[in-house]
């Protein structure tokens, strides 16, 4: 289970939208293993193959860290509610920037695992909101996609000062 490396902003791998996953294998269980140790690793709580630059759509999430990692394939979003809420987001491939993200409060999604067993369920608040951000990546939205203008502009000026 090798650390792989990240994509850094950046990169347009960032925006490139990822291929539902038709295969459930060996590769594909390796995949997720490989990105829970990439995780681990940055002290990330959720992270995209895309972030690693397989275009696939796998998700790994472990927001308790007495947990283990969970696995989303193919994740969609069903529904959302119309209450939102707003967190600080940020990115592993854009270490260090953070600003605040609005986004629906309640969620209803359906995945794969990685046997390609079919799930749905719910999530609300700090979970719903990760997987959303996720989702994004999968569908090439990199987070800052999802600020104004001018909050794009700051935290694209304080990257730049970082980088």
């Amino acid at each position: 289970m090798p650390i792989r490396p990240l994509l850094l902003y950046p990169d347009p791998g960032l925006r490139r939208p990822a291929a539902p996953v038709t295969r459930f294998d060996d590769g594909l269980s390796a995949l997720a293993a490989d990105i829970a140790e990439t995780m681990a690793a940055h002290q990330a709580i959720g992270l995209s193959a895309c972030h690693v630059g397989d275009y696939r759509r796998l998700v790994v999430l472990r927001l308790d860290p007495g947990a283990g990692p969970e696995v989303f394939v193919n994740p969609a979003v069903t529904w959302v509610s119309p209450e939102t809420g707003t967190r600080d987001e940020g990115s592993v491939s854009m270490p260090g920037i953070y600003e605040p993200v609005t986004r629906p409060a309640r969620i209803r999604l359906t995945w794969q695992d990685l046997d390609g067993t079919a799930r749905e369920g719910e999530a609300a608040d700090w979970r719903a909101a990760c997987l959303m951000h996720e989702i994004d990546q999968l569908d090439g939205v990199f987070w800052l996609a999802r600020l104004s203008r001018l909050r794009r502009d700051r935290a694209l000026k304080r990257f730049g000062k970082r980088a």
